[in-house]
């Protein structure tokens, strides 16, 4: 009895240690490959081009390393957020932080031009799609994938309140980051204005606006799409040229952004074929 005894707690025992090794491994496959931890190393990151979506600098501190860590991330415009040791230490991987961590991009990201320069190239009207502070990675995985389908020459997001190329956007994507071009742009509004200056219009989905059947989708065009709760913002509004709303027969007042981007997207597309 005793030695069957032994023998089973000792079954139990291994089945433990094979259950934490599995855990311990799947904790491992869930890190993030784009968190930069420690000084030395944001620092090498920026100073190699990296590009970095956002830095969390411990709050208060002063020292040398990180004013240099500070001045770069604001020569680039980049996100910076000052947070408390609590804060940087629940959210490191390593428990070696020093103070600093950096989020890069899954990606490179483009310029404006370069998708001009695309549309261009293929001897095609320019079609972008701009997104007013998107901030589910899902969801913009999901219009990076429409667009590429939909043949648009790229995608332009604001570098503020909105999620960047993380891995979660680059999986959802399923591929489709490869093939279109991604911008961050400090003002969206600006943008649009000097995009207009090109020779493009645009037009935002919105409730209130004329169903989009009725307007002429077709020429140099830019397709905005608002923030999953709110819409386009009021300046973004206001810069655009048409305002479309998507005909809903439903109980429900408003459809996901990356939806309501495919509708609209498709609608632009289906017009141009039939030009």
């Amino acid at each position: 009895m005793k030695k069957e005894t032994y023998k089973t707690a000792n079954k139990n025992e291994n089945r433990k240690q094979d259950r934490s090794q599995k855990e311990g491994m799947d904790r491992s496959q869930e890190s993030n490959p784009n968190m930069i931890e420690g000084r030395n190393a944001v620092l090498e990151a920026f100073r190699s081009g990296r590009p970095i979506d956002k830095l969390l600098v411990l709050d208060g501190c002063q020292d040398g390393p990180v004013r240099t860590i500070i001045r770069e991330a604001k020569k680039h415009d980049i996100i910076l957020q000052f947070v408390t040791k609590e804060r940087l230490s629940q959210l490191s991987e390593t428990g070696r932080h020093q103070g600093v961590i950096a989020y890069a991009a899954a990606y490179e990201y483009a310029e404006v031009e370069d998708m001009l320069a695309l549309a261009k190239e293929k001897g095609e009207d320019p079609f972008l799609i701009l997104l007013d502070n998107i901030e589910d990675p899902h969801n913009l995985g999901a219009i990076i994938r429409t667009a590429n389908l939909a043949g648009a020459h790229g995608v332009i997001i604001p570098k503020r309140r909105a999620v960047g190329l993380t891995a979660t956007v680059a999986k959802t994507s399923a591929g489709a980051l490869n093939y279109t071009p991604v911008a961050k742009v400090t003002n969206l509004k600006k943008t649009m204005e000097e995009l207009k200056e090109q020779g493009l219009w645009f037009v935002c989905a919105d409730m209130g606006g004329e169903k989009m059947y009725d307007l002429n989708l077709t020429g140099p065009i830019g397709l905005v799409i608002g923030n999953e709760g709110e819409g386009v913002s009021r300046l973004v509004k206001e810069t655009c040229d048409f305002v479309a709303s998507i005909p809903m027969k439903g109980d429900i007042d408003s459809l996901n952004a990356s939806v309501a981007a495919g509708v609209l997207a498709y609608e632009v597309v289906r017009q141009r074929l039939t030009i």
